[in-house]
């Protein structure tokens, strides 16, 4: 399925001094090292795909790391440096004084045969971003995605390589990457002059770009795009959401803003006057997930991915994977919906019929106008012993009342509603039921979810409904969202609590 082309390692064992290479060079799967780790006054390790091996017992000294640096090429201001004509990355730590005390040594493999997933993706001309946690193979991937573009298609490709790994270190390139052309970066401050320098002087047809993450370079790809030129990248985060909740970079997948409806446009739309759109089309076409070597998670259109996670919609993702024959294999496939009880999660597929819901410390109304819009037909109890599912409020689950006692000791399911506003409620109630409500927060933990509720608890705190909302844990940029949208509403908000629970709450003067 996969041939490996050269991974080069005796260029880097080389470069290893002799107490440290013999131990690894004796270890049978030395073929899939994945980077040896070098810090002053601990011993050296090797690190395998499913294991750590420490390499003796005699700690790394100055001299040692001075050997490995003495034999490969200078560090960049990214702290990043090469062997000459190999794939090879090895990265420096440095103390205060900028002394190098560690460094870690990453084996670089051009692999043919890695982007058979993917390949009609990168020839339909559409821009493609990758995205993965480091060390699953996405430079191995654009690496491959080069050659295949320029040898294959016979087009004009360059490649912007900031830290010289997607080509290698030295003037020539590895030859894994065909005849694609590479342009160097001096430091990784000009990465996105050096993406607009290759366009304005060198007439590409698609430009390949490893690991954007400023707002500078997001800018310069959004101009490359404009073009008509086609982009291969890869960006920090590890999905789609990832990139919509960075601000640096929710450019890169149209952006996100705040707009408020007229009455009649909100009725029409069956949504809340406050809500969140898309501020522009994407730069990228298609979004990439990669989850393993053989193994990608596909949104082939990014815009609608995008409009149907601020709507709150469960995505219907396209799963791609390499079987043992070779074969590509595609399976679509949705997230499952979840009910909390006593605390922990617990799958709701296989449930047959309507639940019988007790509702305890929640707002009864609320629920049935839910309900009513939501058309569903589930019915509430009045006691414990007929429901099917106990619900209540976070503030009434802390203090375990003897209701929530009795229901526990009855091995019945509570769910705890983080707070007590409609868009929780039609959370909790798409989730037990399956019914999607065109439009409103349903995805658990996303960040439609997230926003949806501070607009419906700041209509509930401007109407006099309520006092005071706190809206669930959050991270802090969807924090500063939430502030923005009390600002917008003419409320107070502050945060409160300790990572990872610090929430918001809102408030009139």
């Amino acid at each position: 399925m996969q041939k490996v082309i050269t991974d080069d390692l005796d260029a880097l064992l080389d470069v290893l001094p002799p107490h440290i290479r013999q131990p690894l060079c004796h270890q049978e799967d030395i073929s899939q090292l994945l980077e040896v780790v070098m810090d002053l006054g601990r011993p050296p390790k090797a690190r395998f795909p499913q294991r750590e091996v420490i390499l003796g017992p005699e700690e790394v000294s100055e001299p040692d790391i001075e050997y490995v640096t003495a034999r490969i090429g200078s560090f960049g201001d990214d702290n990043r440096a090469g062997i000459e004509r190999t794939l090879h990355r090895i990265s420096a730590i440095r103390n205060r004084q900028g002394r190098i005390v560690g460094v870690t040594l990453r084996v670089g493999r051009a692999v043919f045969g890695t982007i058979r997933v993917i390949q009609d993706l990168i020839e339909s001309g559409k821009s493609v971003m990758l995205l993965g946690r480091p060390g699953v193979g996405k430079t191995t991937m654009l690496r491959e995605v080069a050659r295949v573009l320029a040898d294959d298609l016979k087009k004009r490709v360059i490649i912007v390589d900031t830290s010289n790994e997607i080509a290698g270190d030295g003037d020539i390139p590895h030859p894994a990457i065909g005849h694609a052309r590479r342009m160097q970066v001096s430091t990784p401050t000009r990465q996105h002059a050096v993406m607009i320098e290759a366009v304005e002087n060198h007439m590409p047809e698609v430009i390949v770009i490893d690991e954007i993450g400023t707002e500078l370079e997001a800018q310069a790809a959004r101009t490359i795009a404009e073009r008509g030129v086609q982009l291969v990248g890869t960006a920090h985060g590890n999905t789609l959401e990832n990139l919509i909740m960075n601000p640096t970079l929710s450019d890169l997948v149209g952006g996100i803003q705040s707009v408020t409806l007229g009455d009649e446009e909100a009725k029409r739309r069956g949504t809340q006057k406050s809500i969140l759109e898309r501020t522009s089309p994407p730069t990228f076409d298609i979004v990439v997930e990669i989850q393993d070597r053989d193994k990608v998670v596909i949104h082939p259109d990014v815009g609608e991915a995008v409009d149907a996670l601020l709507r709150g919609q469960l995505l219907a993702t396209e799963t791609r994977w390499l079987d043992e024959t070779g074969e590509v294999r595609i399976e679509r496939t949705a997230p499952v919906a979840t009910v909390r009880k006593a605390g922990k999660d617990r799958p709701l597929a296989g449930e047959t019929g309507p639940h019988r819901l007790f509702l305890f410390g929640v707002n009864r109304g609320r629920f049935e106008q839910v309900m009513k819009e939501m058309e569903l037909d589930m019915p509430i109890v009045d006691e414990p012993s007929e429901a099917t599912l106990f619900v209540t409020s976070k503030q009434h689950y802390r203090r375990k009342p003897q209701k929530v006692r009795a229901a526990e000791a009855a091995d019945l399911p509570i769910y705890v509603l983080r707070s007590n506003t409609p868009s929780q409620i039609r959370q909790f109630l798409g989730g037990i039921s399956g019914v999607h409500t065109g439009g409103e927060a349903e995805k658990k933990d996303s960040l439609k979810s997230a926003l949806a509720e501070a607009m419906e608890a700041a209509e509930l705190v401007r109407s006099g409904n309520e006092e005071a909302v706190e809206l669930s844990p959050q991270s802090a940029y969807i924090r500063r969202l939430q502030h923005l949208i009390a600002e917008r509403n003419a409320l107070l908000s502050k945060s409160f609590g300790q990572e990872p629970e610090r929430r918001v709450r809102i408030f009139k003067e």
